[in-house]
């Protein structure tokens, strides 16, 4: 069970060097976060939240959680990058964090492009990355998680009752500090120092686990353009290479359905 005592514990177990810091409830731990980086908060401050009453997501969405039934939790990371890859960020969490609930909970999560968590085809989870940049340079970026951990299929809308899921409705044990050590550690060792070559460490295991390569899917990118085709691989700064009747188009950043 996540409490003051539990997140604490987990992450000093996985080494981080800021004390972190769990609230029963908030608004979004993202908002949360970002406020602290305009502060001055160093690397690695982290907040993790019992429930979030506005949490966000991708393109304006809300998050919406029960008490106690979800991790959430958001990062502050202060890289050495350029914000032209900043991007890479998102694919090293998503990578930590499918892999940590892989080994903690017993469920086979993948990645689907470009930031949701699923177990055949349903969302588990999601991760949002916001950078604060001035100029060219990143001063800071939040990144933010929420993974569904207990509910059952009634505890969702009914609109989401296909196409989301939690831990335990898969069978999985809903271990919510044993993933948060997990995921930390793992994301420390894939972040190195600064963020430096993070890329380099994180886009081949996030191929190996995206759901998204080798389907056939559908892309809407932010400015309503529509790409078809298969998904044949993810670049090296996250951009999805789907391969069309017209040739092999280049979706940077959107939104993906699997068609098949």
């Amino acid at each position: 069970m996540l409490s003051e005592h539990t997140v604490a514990e987990a992450a000093e177990a996985a080494g981080l060097p800021v004390r972190a810091s769990f609230v029963a409830v908030t608004g979004s731990t993202n908002t949360d976060v970002w406020r602290l980086g305009e502060e001055g908060a160093p690397e690695w401050t982290l907040v993790v939240a019992g429930r979030q009453e506005a949490g966000r997501g991708r393109l304006g969405r809300t998050w919406v959680s029960m008490p106690g039934a979800s991790l959430h939790f958001s990062i502050l990371l202060r890289p050495s990058l350029s914000p032209a890859v900043a991007s890479v960020l998102s694919f090293a969490a998503a990578v930590a964090m499918a892999e940590a609930c892989r080994t903690e909970t017993g469920v086979d999560v993948r990645c689907k492009w470009p930031n949701d968590l699923v177990v055949s085809g349903r969302k588990l989870g999601g991760i949002l990355a916001e950078a604060n940049v001035d100029r060219d340079r990143v001063a800071f970026v939040v990144i933010g998680v929420g993974v569904n951990l207990t509910q059952a299929e009634a505890d969702f809308p009914e609109e989401l009752r296909k196409t989301a899921t939690s831990v335990l409705r898969e069978g999985g044990e809903p271990t919510g500090p044993a993933v948060l050590r997990r995921s930390m550690a793992r994301l420390r060792e894939l972040y190195g120092e600064g963020g430096k070559d993070v890329g380099a460490r994180a886009m081949q295991p996030y191929r190996s686990l995206c759901a998204t390569i080798g389907r056939r899917v559908r892309a809407r990118t932010v400015d309503g353009a529509v790409v078809e085709g298969v998904a044949r691989t993810v670049g090296e700064r996250g951009e999805l290479m789907i391969e069309t009747v017209d040739g092999m188009q280049v979706v940077e950043f959107g939104e993906v359905a699997h068609l098949d």
